[in-house]
């Protein structure tokens, strides 16, 4: 049967890994679509740039129109990065009647609507599970595996370079400075960390999780989001005395009809299934109605990881256009977006406060939560050395997220307070 033939946007890691996997498991493809695949062409910036993976010089192109334009070419796999104009390629490429497989999560969050919509008014496929998590097939299960179900929630590590850092800050009670340029010398992180460490990037595949998985159309500004730059040592050593392991959490949840997403730094019981995910490994944790917990987990970045989830919805999409029902896959949301207000997100709390070590300040402070209905569950109060002052460690029971930030505004203005140290959401076990 004819070849297909694909147009690769990008050559950089995981671009080589695609051609990697396309060249040394062609006989398993064939085996599985029934023909051969060949890339055709390559757009890279530099064609004359050594690179870990021999391609033929003619098969690289700096000009995209020869990719865009070319009838020959079914199949655009965009691995370039980018928004805007990797955006106006790709619709381009959807306007020529050519199917998108893509593992940009920045683009899809912020217009995988737009796309998905160009993809079917001209009756194209467009694939996009490397965006999460790299080589886990968290995607496909959630629109395919767990298509009869309802999800009621998902959680999710899905942040390499984070749960990297705090792994080894929990593990070896090293500084956040530390082991950040650590994982920088290491390749886990960029020379540019803000996007990972500040929770954005998680944010963005939270926002692709959160809208298959609930049927609704989650935008990124929906997402309330704060990263690990602030997390201490000490702080990890508190957790661990009270049995928790710190990980940077994107956070889905539906009740009713209602939802609310969020990334943060949070603190989960240690017999949690995620509190086991270790150093770069991402996973996602999602509790569907009928079928209870599930986990999926797994390399979340690589070359080799990520291109397998590429090439796998290739493979998807070779199969459409065998069976000749390309453009039918992309379902649009069931539910009109309906989000939880601050005083319906619900959470316990984990809080660090340094106050003046003086007669009654725990009684002002246990005021300040009696008076909006929040009790405690732990307690672990401590001298500290210097300047009289106590420091109170407190894991609250769950609290509205509004009676939480007034807690928090009015344990500032008392005076008998000199710091709050720190404060994350807790999550004691599964649901």
């Amino acid at each position: 049967m004819k070849a297909i033939s694909i147009g690769l946007l990008g050559l950089g890691t995981v671009g080589c890994g695609v051609v990697k996997i396309i060249e040394r498991n062609q006989d398993k493809l064939i085996h599985q679509v029934g023909c051969p695949v060949v890339i055709k062409k390559i757009l890279v910036q530099d064609p004359h740039k050594i690179r870990p993976v021999e391609v033929d010089a003619k098969v690289l192109t700096s000009n995209a129109d020869e990719i865009l334009f070319d009838e020959e070419i079914d199949v655009v796999i965009e691995v370039m990065g980018g928004v805007q104009d990797t955006k106006d390629y790709l619709i381009t490429a959807l306007r020529q009647g050519k199917h998108v497989v893509t593992a940009n999560k920045d683009l899809m969050a912020l217009h995988g609507s737009e796309l998905l919509t160009v993809a079917s008014e001209h009756g194209c496929d467009l694939f996009y599970e490397a965006s999460v998590a790299g080589g886990i097939p968290i995607l496909r299960g959630l629109v395919d595996g767990l298509a009869s179900d309802r999800i009621k929630q998902l959680m999710g590590i899905v942040n390499g370079t984070t749960n990297y850092i705090l792994t080894k800050m929990s593990d070896e009670g090293r500084s956040y400075d530390e082991v950040l340029k650590e994982a920088q010398e290491l390749g886990f992180a960029e020379a540019d960390p803000t996007s990972d460490v500040e929770g954005l990037d998680a944010a963005r595949k939270m926002t692709i999780l959160a809208t298959l998985g609930f049927s609704m159309h989650i935008d990124l500004e929906d997402v309330r989001v704060s990263g690990i730059s602030k997390v201490t040592d000490e702080d990890l050593r508190f957790g661990k005395q009270l049995g928790y392991t710190m990980k940077l959490i994107g956070y889905a949840h539906r009740e009713g009809e209602k939802v609310e997403v969020s990334v943060a730094p949070t603190f989960l019981s240690n017999n949690h299934p995620l509190a086991s995910v270790q150093n770069e490994y991402n996973a996602v944790y999602v509790y569907g109605e009928s079928v209870g917990e599930t986990m999926f987990y797994g390399p979340g970045a690589g070359s080799l990881p990520t291109a397998t989830a590429i090439v796998s919805d290739l493979v998807a999409v070779i199969k459409n256009l065998r069976l000749g029902v390309n453009g039918r896959s992309a379902v649009t949301p069931q539910y009109p977006k309906q989000l939880k207000d601050d005083g319906e997100k619900y959470s316990k709390y984990f809080l660090r406060i340094h106050v003046r070590d003086e007669v009654g300040v725990f009684a002002d402070i246990t005021t300040i939560f009696a008076k909006y209905g929040v009790s405690f569950e732990k307690i672990l109060q401590l001298p500290v050395k210097k300047n009289e002052t106590s420091e109170i460690v407190l894991v609250t029971h769950r609290a509205s997220l509004t009676n939480y930030d007034r807690i928090l505004l009015e344990l500032n203005d008392l005076q008998a307070v000199k710091e709050i140290k720190s404060a994350y959401k807790v999550v004691r076990e599964s649901l």
